[in-house]
């Protein structure tokens, strides 16, 4: 099970797949590409705020600022 899903999950069949619908299987000479065809990746890459929120839960906070660098106006710093 999954507490956030917000990465992008693909395996070398659907890399392939894809790359072939849209004409841009040139691309698997590339490394990110290679790398995944030749089974030398993990098969997720998270999305960054999946991530914030992961600790948000474990550090028990209520803003996704108070986990992720950001620049905060003065209301929301104190709303936060």
């Amino acid at each position: 099970h999954e507490l956030s899903s917000m990465g992008i999950r693909v395996d070398a069949e659907t890399l392939k797949a894809q790359l072939q619908h849209r004409n841009m299987t040139d691309l698997l000479q590339k490394p990110y590409h290679a790398a995944v065809v030749k089974d030398e990746l993990p098969l997720s890459i998270g999305g960054g705020i999946g991530i914030s929120r992961l600790v948000m839960l474990l550090l028990q906070t209520a803003h996704v600022g108070e986990v992720s660098i950001g620049v905060w106006h003065d209301a929301h710093f104190h709303q936060a």
